[in-house]
């Protein structure tokens, strides 16, 4: 019996969640550096490792604000304000202590950690069953037997874990229907439209009536004037939004099984010491 479980952690999710729940606190190196976000990282990391017990553990993180989508759509995400001042350093900080714990930063330029996760995923989940720790419920999409998608809720260590049947109960649709769903609704975190007018209730009533957008709009005769017209005026925008919401599960990315075994290395103990986290291990050790 295959007993491997993999955490895969969506890093840039974990660390703005981090950093906004610590955001006034004053952890500071002597150098006057901010760890706050550090801090509640791994905290959280800590605590999904405790609950969920895996056996492996990766990292994914964006790698620029530049990717194949803005190419594609320059309007993409466009509405994100900067990072926080006081966040930036910490970007690179927070990859040293990964590392420190032996945990693979996995990353490529052009590509969202959203594609580095569903393709490493894809990979992995013929060897483990993989658990992706993440706040986007873009990811669901990702949902397989075999992988599972566990959306962080408020307060730590409480978490929303969907399978197929769950993603079914709480949501009503299938995974490849995330994606149609964002192409009839859009995206407003990340800034493109989708079919004006069409929300999610209408959505989900034509998708569960359809199956796809593609089964909409082989039916188009059979909907009420009012969603036809509108489906009929943003016809590139649905097309191109459900292209934007797609994970591209193929990016030139690999990580094997061996790299990302979960065990603290002794040597992790100096890391943090250096960075003031040295309380934290105790949650893990």
């Amino acid at each position: 019996m295959n007993e491997n479980k993999i955490l895969i952690v969506d890093g840039m999710a974990l660390l703005f969640r981090a950093y906004f729940a610590q955001q006034y606190s004053a952890r500071r190196l002597a150098d006057g550096t901010p760890t706050n976000a550090i801090y509640g990282f791994m905290q959280y990391l800590f605590d999904a490792v405790n609950q969920f017990q895996p056996t492996h553990v990766a990292c994914c993180w964006d790698m620029g604000s530049k990717t194949f989508r803005t190419e594609m759509y320059s309007n993409y995400k466009a509405n994100r304000p900067e990072a926080p001042e006081d966040l930036i350093p910490q970007f690179s900080l927070v990859k040293d202590i990964v590392a420190a714990l032996g945990i693979p930063n996995i990353g490529i330029e052009g590509y969202e950690a959203d594609d580095c996760i569903g393709t490493v995923s894809k990979q992995l989940s013929e060897m483990a069953h993989v658990y992706i720790l993440t706040g986007d419920h873009d990811m669901l999409q990702l949902v397989t037997d075999r992988i599972h998608v566990v959306i962080m809720k408020k307060g730590r260590g409480n978490y929303a874990v969907y399978d197929l049947g769950f993603l079914k109960e709480e949501k009503g649709i299938h995974p490849f229907q995330v994606i149609e769903m964002k192409g009839l609704t859009g995206d407003t975190s990340d800034n493109y439209p989708g079919v004006k007018g069409i929300g999610e209730k209408t959505a989900l009533k034509l998708l569960q009536e359809f199956e796809s957008i593609d089964g909409i709009l082989g039916n188009l005769d059979s909907l009420s004037k009012s969603i036809k017209a509108k489906i009929e005026a943003d016809l590139d925008m649905l097309h191109l939004s459900r292209t934007l919401a797609r994970i591209n599960i193929e990016v030139p990315v690999a990580c094997s099984l061996e790299e990302c075994v979960w065990s603290v290395p002794a040597e992790a103990e100096v890391v943090f010491e250096k960075y003031r986290l040295a309380s934290l291990l105790k949650i893990i050790i």
